[in-house]
């Protein structure tokens, strides 16, 4: 790890800590209506990711649902980020996921090496904030049952976590806008 590396992650860490700090002085009606729409944000990015699964009749059309939640953050910036680790995680996780199950399915020490390469393959792209993504993605294609055969089932996946994504992205985007336009907040403090 280099110094710049450190001074990143301080940076970071600091700049979370700064942001929990000014949410946690904010006065409770504040914080409500903060919550509030985090919650409508949530919720919208995950029903509208979950309608367009069933419609498009995936698998299992609530990894659309879970993955809009887990992305959908308190700024449109943050949302896009996560989301863009994500879709890495999710796609080094599925061909890891694909490449487990074909050589190795059904063994516990093929499952265990398969989350361990997703997550060092996470870190030698230089995104190691998708590295838990992708060791997820390995785990759900290779602990999760599912019908036909791996390669379906790991295209399914990302199809999945693809349209959470674009969905929390979408309602992360008109949320800051209906902030912006009603209640005057810069776009950039959303």
């Amino acid at each position: 790890m280099t110094p710049s590396d450190d001074s990143t992650r301080t940076a970071r860490a600091s700049a979370a800590n700064s942001l929990f700090a000014f949410l946690k002085a904010l006065p409770l009606g504040e914080r409500l209506i903060e919550g509030g729409f985090m919650a409508v944000q949530a919720v919208a990015g995950a029903s509208l990711a979950f309608g367009i699964g069933r419609a498009l009749h995936t698998e299992q059309a609530f990894w659309a649902a879970i993955t809009a939640i887990a992305v959908s953050q308190h700024s449109y910036i943050d949302t896009r980020n996560l989301s863009r680790d994500q879709f890495i995680g999710a796609m080094v996780g599925g061909i890891c996921g694909l490449a487990g199950t074909l050589v190795g399915g059904g063994h516990f020490a093929a499952y265990a090496a398969t989350v361990g390469i997703a997550i060092v393959i996470c870190w030698i792209l230089n995104v190691g904030s998708a590295a838990r993504l992708g060791g997820i993605t390995a785990t759900i294609m290779l602990l999760v049952p599912g019908m036909g055969p791996a390669w379906d089932k790991a295209l399914l996946r990302l199809g999945e976590v693809t349209i959470g994504t674009v969905c929390a992205l979408l309602v992360a985007y008109v949320m800051s806008r209906i902030e912006q336009r009603w209640f005057g907040k810069p776009a950039d403090q959303r």
